[in-house]
């Protein structure tokens, strides 16, 4: 069935993965620049506001909020809210630490009591079998703790400027390059499109 009549059923629309990009890296760009200018506070409050401009606009596109960005929207709100109010920027620079520890610890989870949280999530994007789905999960759910771990030990020894810094330049590029390493594993795994829908 094409889009048109998809979008005629009422479907979802498809995903523009550019502007998922863009909803994405766009909040994080624009705390590099403030923070340049302005400083972590009025960097946290814009933070907040074009993070929540990101989810509207998300939504009225695609009829969706993707797991991921809707978690870590709620969670910079509550940080941020916390940064703000008791003025003291130790929260915004924990709330990558306890997503990633949270996401790492909802995936392990999952796979002991035999849910792949994953695979919801991507099952659309991805189709792989459900080995590769367990070995991909094990994978994303080490890298999250790399990642808290990373993190407390920037912002723990670093100025707020380098944590910044690491957060747009180090963060985003790491990510990437680990998704990148993943796609033998995700080629070698894929399913055919009959076998997908049947699984499905």
């Amino acid at each position: 069935m094409n889009d048109a009549a998809n979008n005629a059923d009422g479907a979802k629309p498809p995903i523009n993965h550019g502007l998922k990009m863009a909803l994405e890296m766009g909040p994080l760009l624009v705390f590099f620049v403030v923070n340049a200018k302005w400083g972590i506070m009025t960097a946290t409050a814009t933070f907040m506001i074009v993070t929540t401009i990101s989810l509207i606009i998300s939504y009225i596109t695609t009829k969706r909020l993707p797991t991921m960005l809707l978690i870590g929207g709620l969670f910079i709100m509550v940080f941020g809210g916390l940064t703000l109010a008791l003025d003291d920027d130790m929260f915004i620079k924990l709330k990558p630490t306890i997503v990633n520890t949270l996401f790492a610890s909802a995936l392990f989870t999952g796979l002991a009591t035999g849910r792949n949280f994953l695979k919801k999530i991507f099952a659309g994007a991805i189709n792989i079998d459900d080995e590769g789905w367990r070995k991909l999960t094990w994978r994303w759910a080490w890298f999250f703790i790399v990642l808290a771990v990373l993190n407390e030990i920037v912002w723990r020894t670093q100025t707020t400027d380098m944590w910044v810094n690491f957060k747009v330049f180090g963060i985003m590029p790491l990510t990437l390059v680990f998704s990148f390493t993943q796609l033998p594993l995700i080629l070698g795994h894929q399913l055919e499109e009959k076998e997908s829908n049947a699984s499905q």
